[in-house]
């Protein structure tokens, strides 16, 4: 399994800025500690030619070149730099090398970040400045009809705890790319997009409605994709569900999310659906807690496609 990181690129936020930076090195730290199967490498930068495979020009060049206006910046939640350029395109890069990975056979690979699911095409926004999941999906659609000389179906499985609502709508008139998003109903984004497949929750959902709000979740997924299955899979694998969380407001424990990514990917292998994940949000006030959670989610990962290649050999 390979993962990718971006962590080296640490953004020099102002003191008491609410977003995690530190987890990022923490989780690599954790993977390589713990998870020797996992093959770690720092991820590549997406140029600009990829990026514009889903975001307008202007917004790209505005974002390399530091010609954000205060209010973009605010609504992105960072305040620009070169290393907050470099990072939103090494996120991006990431999902990239895992995604391109997946298709040539790696089955799961991950990036150790990402997960950007409230960047639009012409603005960032929520901590996300470029779309990682919908920019790799788009070149990697390319890529495969370039090779295979056919479409590549995709399904963005969402379920970080605030909706998907930029992925949403870059894929909303794409009948190629299926978005499946489990969030908080109450919870940013304030306003929602209409995705393929929205599952809103209240407040306080615990591990048992979760989970079977999951399982109706993903079956729809399959019923609607008929005789036609995707050929990849993105899989946003938040922390943020976590009834510790900040920004969360559900009151999932660690035990009820590795049995949500357990299904998840048992779902994806059982059906031979090769899949990149994210990382996506959390926001833990135990900041230990949140990265246990997401190395979990990777070691899950891991022995479900073990578990597939064991059983075909058997």
């Amino acid at each position: 399994m390979l993962a990718f990181h971006s962590d080296h690129f640490v953004l020099p936020l102002p003191p008491g800025h609410s977003f995690p930076m530190t987890k990022y090195r923490l989780l690599r730290d954790a993977v390589e500690q713990r998870l020797p199967a996992v093959r770690v490498r720092e991820a590549p930068p997406a140029t600009d030619g990829e990026l514009a495979l889903v975001h307008t020009p202007h917004y790209v060049t505005a974002v390399a070149e530091g010609l954000l206006s205060p209010a973009q910046q605010r609504e992105i939640g960072f305040p620009w730099s070169e290393r907050m350029a470099e990072r939103a395109r090494r996120s991006v890069g990431a999902t990239i090398a895992a995604a391109r990975a997946v298709l040539n056979g790696e089955q799961v690979a991950a990036n150790l970040a990402g997960g950007t699911h409230h960047a639009y095409a012409d603005k960032g926004s929520g901590y996300c400045v470029f779309n990682d999941v919908a920019v790799a999906a788009r070149l990697m659609q390319a890529e495969w009809h370039r090779h295979a000389r056919r479409l590549l179906r995709v399904i963005v499985i969402d379920l970080d705890v605030h909706q998907g609502n930029g992925t949403a709508a870059v894929f909303r008139d794409d009948s190629t790319v299926f978005t499946l998003s489990m969030h908080g109903a109450r919870n940013f984004p304030h306003r929602k997009e209409a995705g393929d497949l929205d599952v809103e929750l209240p407040d306080d959902c615990a591990d048992e409605a979760y989970l079977d709000a999951l399982d109706v979740a993903l079956e729809t997924a399959w019923t609607r994709h008929g005789d036609a299955p995707p050929g990849l899979a993105f899989y946003l694998a938040g922390a943020d569900p976590h009834e510790n969380d900040r920004l969360g407001r559900l009151k999932l424990t660690e035990a009820g999310l590795a049995e949500r990514d357990r299904r998840v990917f048992a779902a994806l292998a059982a059906r031979g659906i090769p899949v990149a994940v994210s990382m996506a949000g959390g926001y833990g006030r135990d900041l230990a807690t949140t990265v246990d959670i997401q190395r979990r989610t990777l070691e899950i990962a891991l022995e479900s496609w073990q578990g597939r290649v064991e059983q075909s050999r058997a």
